[in-house]
Formats: C-alpha cells, sequence, structure tokens
C-alpha cells in the first residue's frame, strides 16, 4: 500500500496582501514539487495591520494533527496583530508537529528569512554614497514586527558608519500599508525638517511617501529620492518607478515548506535559514532602471556603477574583466560560472527551475555559431516559462547585461553591431514580455472582480439554505473553484459540523448525513482523494460574534476570491437566519393578528371609509365616487383634491388585506394630500416617484413589510387637460361624441415594490372633450366572480357605462355597483368607483 501523502498548512493573517500572495505562490509551487497536499489557512478579514486579533476567535486553534502533518507560518505577517513574542507562543503551540517561520527568525523554531539589515544598509548607503544624500528620512514599520526592527536598526548604523548625525525628527513609524506611508510623510512634512531622501520599510510606505510628496508640490527623484523595500510588482509599474531592494519572497515560501518536508523525512535542518537580498534601481532615486549616477566631485560620491551590489553587478563586473579572446565571441571556459551568474540574476520559487541558464546559453551559441533567431526563440520561452512561475519578467533584463558585458570585449566591428543588435531586440521583447504579463494578470483580475461581482448579487438573493445550495453549484465554477466543502455548526459550542454543501470536479454532491468533529475541518472522506490536493480554509462569521461555520475551498482562483467570498458567504448565511427569524416573527404576529383579526377589521374598515374625502367638488368635474369595503377589508384608495384652476384625482389598491393595506392606504391618503394640495404645477410623475420612496422605506424598512400598492394620480385642468402617472387598472373615458368607452392604460410601476421607479414612472396625457365621462375604479369590479368563477370583466364595465352615459354621474356610479353586486353577491375585494363628467367652459 502507497504511503500516505503528507498534508502541509501554511498559516497566515489573510491573502491579498502582496507579501503574503508572494509567499502562497512559493509554497503553492514546492509543495506540486513534493508532492504533497496543502491546506492554506487565513484568519479574519479584520485582522490587519492597527486591528486586534485574537487567536482563539480565529480558525488557527482547528489546525492540529487531526489534519495536518506540519505547518509553514508567516510569522512577519502574524508579528503585526500578536507581536513578537505572541507570534513565538503562537508556533510554539503546534508542538510536536514540524513547523518553519517565514520572515521572523524565532528561538527553537527552524526559520527562513531575508537579509533584511543587509538589504536595508544597502538601499540607505546608496542613499548616502552614490547620491550624496546628507538628510535621509527613515518611515519604519511597526515597532513590534521584527523585520521592520531589523530595517530600521541598519538604518542608524548606515548613518553612524559615515559620521551623519541621526535625527529623530527624520524618523516615523508607517504600518507598512500605502495609507500608513502617506500619513507617516504628512508627518515628516508637518514636522518642518529639512531632508533630501526618503527611505521606507517597504515599498507600500514608500508609494504612499510618494502620492504625499507630489501633494506637496515636491518632485521626484529632482527635490526628494525616495527608495523602498520589498521590490513589490506595483513598484516597477508607478510614476516614477521605485528603487527597491527586491527579496525573493517566493523563494522564502518554496524553502519554507521544503524544510518542513525535511523534518518530516527525519532530516536535520538549520534553525536559520537566510536568503540575500538585491538593490533594484529605479526612477525614484534617479538611476533609472540601469542608467549610472554620474561622477561626482571627489571625495563628495562613488558613481552607483562603482558601488552597484547583488549578484548581477558582480557577475557583470567579473565577466567584463576577462580578457578579450582573438577571432569571433566564444563562451569557451566560462559556461558553468555564466550559468551561477544568470541564475543569481532571477529570482525564481522553485529549487528545481534552474535549467533555463543552461537553455539560453546554449541558444546563444548556435546564435554565436550563425543560427539566427536561436537565441531570441529561447528567450522567448524561458520568459513565457518565468511567466507562468510569477517571476518579475524585468529581472532578465539583468540576465541581458550580463551576455553582453561578456561578449562585448569580444566582439570587433560587424560582429559587435551584430551583437549590439541583438541585446536591443532581447531588451525589446523582455519589455514587451513584462507588459504583456502585468496586462494578462490585470485581466485575470478583472474577470475575477466581474464574477464575485456576480456572485455576490447571486447569493444576497438566497433566502434559505436549498436555494443557498443551488446558487453554490452554479456560481463555484464561474469562479474557477471546482472543489468546495461548506458546512455549518452543529452545536451551540461549535464542537461540530453539519455538511451543507459539497462539490467535486465541479459538481454539487450529496453530504453525508450526521455530524463529523469540527477539528476535522470537512466531511468524512472530502479531503482523502489519491490525487494531490491543495486547498483553502476559512471560518464563515459574521462580524466578530456571529460564527455560522467553516468553508474549504479548492485552489485555481486568484487569491481576491477566497476572502471575498468567504464574505458574501456569511452575508448570505446571515440573510438565511434573519429571513428564518423574520418568518418566525411573522408567524407570531400573524397568530396575535388572527386572534385580533375582527378588531383590526373594524379599525380598518374605519380608517378607509373616514377618510374618504368629504366633498367631491372640482371646477368642471360633475363627480360622484362611492367605496365598498369586503369582509376582510383591503386598501381601496381614492381621492379628490380641489386646486384653483383645476384638481387632483387618485386611485389606488393596496395589495393585501386587513390592519397593514389600511395603514399603507393612510400613507398614501397623506402623503398625496401633502403634496398635492395648492400644488397644482407639480407633475403626477414627481409625486408618484417621491410617493414611492417615502413608502418603500417606511413598509421595508420600519414595518418590515412587503405590501405595495398599484396608484394613479391624474392632474386635470379646467381646459380639459390631464395629466397622469403611476400603475392601476385602465382609465375608461366614454366619449360624449360617440357614447364608446375608449381604455387608456397606465403603464407605471407597483408604489413600494422598489426602492426607486423614477426612470419608469412618466407623465402622460388625455384630453376631455365637453361631455365626457371619465371612469376610474379598483380591481375589486373587474375581477368580481360569478358563481362560475368567470370576471366581470373590463368588457362587461365598458358596456355598463356606454348604457349609462346620458344618466347622471350618480346614476351612472350606481349602474356600475347595482351590475357587479348583481354578477357577484359576495366580492372579496374592496370596490371602489369613481365617475367624473368634464364641462367644458362656456
Amino acid at each position: 500500500m502507497a504511503a500516505k501523502r503528507p498534508t502541509i498548512a501554511l498559516v497566515t493573517d489573510y491573502l491579498t496582501g502582496e507579501y503574503q500572495a508572494e509567499v502562497h505562490f512559493g509554497v503553492e509551487r514546492a509543495a506540486e514539487e513534493h508532492d504533497v497536499n496543502l491546506l492554506v489557512v487565513f484568519g479574519e478579514t479584520h485582522a490587519r495591520p492597527g486591528y486586534t486579533m485574537v487567536p482563539s476567535n480565529t480558525i488557527y486553534p482547528l489546525i492540529s494533527a487531526a489534519t495536518v502533518d506540519g505547518l509553514v507560518i508567516v510569522s512577519s505577517a502574524l508579528t503585526n496583530h500578536l507581536g513578537i513574542q505572541g507570534t513565538h507562543e503562537f508556533c510554539r503551540s503546534y508542538a510536536p508537529l514540524p513547523v518553519c517561520s517565514v520572515g521572523l527568525a524565532l528561538p527553537g523554531i527552524p526559520s527562513v528569512t531575508v537579509d533584511n539589515a543587509s538589504g536595508a544598509e544597502t538601499v540607505v548607503a546608496h542613499m548616502v554614497d552614490d547620491h550624496a544624500c546628507q538628510r535621509v528620512a527613515y518611515i519604519s514599520g511597526p515597532a513590534n514586527n521584527e523585520e521592520a526592527t531589523l530595517r530600521a536598526d541598519a538604518y542608524r548604523r548606515v548613518l553612524a558608519a559615515r559620521s551623519l548625525p541621526y535625527d529623530e525628527r527624520l524618523f516615523v513609524f508607517g504600518d507598512f500599508l500605502i495609507d500608513g506611508g502617506r500619513s507617516a510623510m504628512r508627518e515628516l512634512l508637518a514636522r518642518g525638517v529639512d531632508f533630501d531622501a526618503v527611505v521606507a520599510g517597504n515599498d507600500h510606505m514608500a508609494l504612499g511617501a510618494l502620492d504625499a510628496l507630489k501633494a506637496h508640490g515636491l518632485d521626484i527623484p529632482n527635490d526628494v529620492l525616495v527608495c523602498g523595500f520589498d521590490d513589490a510588482a506595483v513598484s516597477r509599474v508607478t510614476k516614477p518607478s521605485l528603487t527597491s531592494v527586491r527579496q525573493p519572497i517566493k523563494q522564502l515560501g518554496a524553502l519554507a515548506l521544503q524544510t518542513v518536508v525535511r523534518m518530516l523525512a527525519g532530516e536535520r535542518v538549520p534553525e536559520r535559514s537566510q536568503l540575500p537580498v538585491e538593490l533594484t534601481r529605479r526612477e525614484s532615486c534617479g538611476c533609472g532602471y540601469y542608467a549610472t549616477v554620474p561622477r561626482a566631485p571627489a571625495g563628495a560620491r562613488r558613481p552607483a556603477a562603482e558601488d552597484a551590489r547583488g549578484p548581477a553587478a558582480e557577475g557583470a563586473r567579473a565577466l567584463a574583466a576577462t580578457p578579450a579572446e582573438p577571432g569571433p565571441p566564444s563562451l569557451a571556459g566560462q559556461r558553468e560560472e555564466m550559468e551561477r551568474s544568470l541564475a543569481s540574476a532571477v529570482t525564481v520559487p522553485g529549487a528545481s527551475r534552474t535549467t533555463w541558464p543552461g537553455a539560453l546559453l546554449s541558444a546563444l551559441e548556435e546564435e554565436l555559431a550563425g543560427r539566427e533567431g536561436r537565441f531570441l526563440q529561447a528567450l522567448t520561452h524561458v520568459l513565457d516559462e518565468a511567466a507562468r512561475e510569477g517571476v518579475a519578467l524585468d529581472q532578465f533584463q539583468g540576465v541581458v547585461t550580463l551576455l553582453r558585458a561578456r561578449l562585448r570585449m569580444a566582439s570587433q566591428g560587424a560582429q559587435h553591431d551584430g551583437a549590439e543588435r541583438l541585446w536591443h531586440a532581447c531588451r525589446a521583447l523582455i519589455a514587451q514580455a513584462s507588459v504583456r504579463a502585468e496586462g494578462e494578470r490585470r485581466i485575470y483580475l478583472q474577470l475575477a472582480s466581474v464574477n464575485l461581482s456576480w456572485t455576490g448579487r447571486c447569493l444576497s438573493t438566497c433566502l434559505s439554505l436549498p436555494l443557498l445550495r443551488r446558487t453554490l453549484a452554479t456560481e463555484l465554477p464561474r469562479l474557477a473553484l471546482t472543489r468546495a466543502s461548506v458546512s455549518l455548526y452543529d452545536d451551540p459550542k461549535r464542537a461540530t459540523l453539519k455538511p451543507l454543501f459539497l462539490m467535486e470536479s465541479g459538481r454539487e454532491v450529496e453530504p453525508p448525513r450526521g455530524s463529523f468533529p469540527t477539528r476535522c475541518l470537512t466531511p468524512p472522506g472530502f479531503l482523502s482523494s489519491r490525487e494531490r490536493w491543495s486547498v483553502f480554509a476559512m471560518l464563515i462569521t459574521f462580524g466578530e460574534a456571529e460564527h455560522f461555520g467553516i468553508a474549504v475551498l479548492g485552489s485555481g482562483a486568484n487569491e481576491v476570491v477566497y476572502d471575498a467570498l468567504r464574505l458574501q458567504l456569511s452575508s448570505a448565511l446571515k440573510a438565511v437566519a434573519m429571513h428564518r427569524e423574520i418568518v418566525r416573527q411573522v408567524e407570531i404576529r400573524e397568530r396575535l393578528e388572527q386572534e385580533r383579526l375582527h378588531q383590526e377589521t373594524l379599525v380598518a374598515e374605519h380608517i378607509q371609509t373616514n377618510l374618504l374625502p368629504p366633498l367631491l367638488a372640482i371646477e368642471g368635474l360633475e363627480l360622484s365616487a362611492t367605496m365598498k369595503p369586503a369582509a376582510a377589508v383591503g386598501g381601496d384608495y381614492y381621492d379628490v383634491i380641489a386646486t384653483p384652476g383645476g384638481g387632483w384625482l387618485g386611485i389606488g389598491d393596496v395589495a393585501g388585506h386587513g390592519l397593514a393595506a389600511g395603514l399603507v392606504m393612510l400613507m398614501i391618503q397623506s402623503m398625496v394630500a401633502a403634496m398635492t394640495r395648492g400644488a397644482h404645477a407639480t407633475s403626477p410623475a414627481e409625486v408618484v416617484s417621491a410617493l414611492n420612496q417615502a413608502i418603500h422605506d417606511n413598509v421595508r424598512n420600519r414595518l418590515k413589510r412587503d405590501e405595495h400598492a398599484t396608484l394613479v394620480l391624474l392632474r386635470y385642468e379646467r381646459s380639459g387637460r390631464v395629466t397622469f402617472a403611476g400603475a392601476h387598472d385602465d382609465l375608461i373615458v366614454c366619449r360624449a361624441s360617440t357614447r364608446r368607452c375608449a381604455c387608456i392604460p397606465s403603464s407605471g410601476v407597483w408604489v413600494g415594490a422598489l426602492p426607486s421607479i423614477d426612470a419608469a414612472t412618466r407623465d402622460e396625457e388625455l384630453l376631455l372633450e365637453d361631455g365626457d365621462v371619465l371612469v376610474l375604479y379598483s380591481d375589486g369590479v373587474t375581477e368580481a366572480r360569478n358563481a362560475h368563477q368567470e370576471q366581470f370583466g373590463l368588457e362587461r364595465l365598458c358596456s355598463t357605462i356606454e348604457a349609462a352615459q346620458a344618466e347622471p354621474v350618480d346614476a351612472i356610479r350606481d349602474r356600475i355597483l347595482r351590475d357587479v353586486e348583481c354578477w357577484c353577491s359576495s366580492p372579496d375585494d374592496d370596490v371602489t368607483i369613481v365617475v367624473a363628467r368634464y364641462r367644458a367652459p362656456t
């Protein structure tokens, strides 16, 4: 039987930080190389610098020998929240499991770090020695972060070694974030102290400092030089590009996982492994990518080219010093040394991915032997492979510099010209590949953001667990997630979980019945695949107090997906819980309402009938109206409001019955009266839109109900012009000239159904002529049913009106009411009728 594949956990604070993402990339690649499973575990979104993170309130305590065989812990990130001692205790809590710390050297725990002190010394020395800066300001990371402390101490040592005074006014703390760098620089500027250069403890703070300096009217690098640390991807594309110290973050992650694998195999590993860093000079310090600094007067400073640091620079000096050989250029005798120099010039995460220097040199030899284009072809292949590994492709410019330095001494005449054309083509190819790789990353991120947005919208409408499961089955593959487990806590102490949703190979599978221990993270068998797997585990919480369960999602998606999806899942489960509670409360309320149904019906009827207009009088209109409430009172509404030169007519019907419908009708009546009385020139569409916003807020947010209403408002002018807006049953105009009815639809939107109906609400017009009869009615008229369940209908209503057209408006009203009552003796909805005959001015 084959041995069980080990599982290693990567523990970090969050995923979307560039440092954390780079470490994860290196760990992921190394896990593939060593054929081990990877469980990525990260804490809460609020666990960022400046916030307090309580480990016991996160997923970290659930990681144990029950789920993993060893851990890689990104201590340099956790120390921002826990402090150095707290981080040390955190790592020790996982004993006896093998643990490797990343970025922070911890006593008694194998640790992989970079040479922070040397890197910080190099960049500060570059400011002082190469650019003759005398007043170098420093923005440090958090005081409780060891990496920040090492870099800050190196800054002080460089000043002391050059007899430059340390001025506390030039030192300020930041938080490793862009906003923190911006705030720190504003603090420095507010102190009013002079400085000619700024070194930041990481690139993000340097970028924030750049923003603040520009906003202050200073030019970079003409007024102030700026440098960072880390060589983040954004530092290469910002304007100006940022001089920085490149640290091999991906290699840190790869080496950390390799260390844990060796420990699992019983090998002895060093307590501390340190990787070198390298200064990358760009525009923010005045060097540009590969330019050298002009020689200063004697004793002032050395040119940057003479003081260049790092493997690439050392290799270039060694190769350039090689004596020229007669005849055509040759690589003879230099192959192994050149391969080492080239490999040192580019940071590649995987330990085994070091064959590219040999491939490039072989292609160059073929190019020198006459196979034109062979080297560019090989370089294209190397760049494509490097891009897939997340390598910063601009590093290959240093490879071109090394090769050019080696061959330029041996090239003469036409050979020299041909070689220079080749190097120029190489630099253009690298630049193009860098732009393309950055564009692909941006497109990938944009696509992930678009899909996340759509998924969030879909999840936001899930008000039940079955609907949530169906939505996850549809949306997760859209996010490039084909493996998922979502489980909810099954007891108040959160000791057990019950599966909610499982997905394998992009398809939902039936979860097993029953509960399982929370420490297992997933249902039995979910992580027992024979194939190697890599997953992300996270708590599903809403705020700090509400814990719903645990999600375990397969790898393959962009880092931003996991934390965002965790939040979306949390919000969806919160919505389900709230909806369930609302339903419960509504059921309780409905039972109470049923007990008081008779009393409430009387109240609703009282509201409805006592709010009817006491006087039906508008100049130029003969008016008659009636409202007959049904046994279960609905929410019919009509109103007649006179204004100078005309008036307003309104009719509506609130969906539902009982007191709630009566209350909504009361709101409509009071707001219509307030907005139309004395405002004859107001647009009906404006009134309906404003009314909708108020009704929606009152009903949905205050009453916590979903009632809505049909409503049409008509603004009548003495000339016979009628402007109307809203959504209700058709308006009926029986023309005096033809004694035939015309049905005019109202094409708006229900009131209260949507937060805003402005776009769908518009004014429409009709013109009344002398003797025309306008009839408004509620659906209690047209939808009244006889014993055969046939509706009274619009056609019968029009026939009734046409038959009574010449009669007084009271008679028309009574004729309609009588025909409806004969059709349906016991109507189950309110019946409302408004009849108006227009009399033109004489």
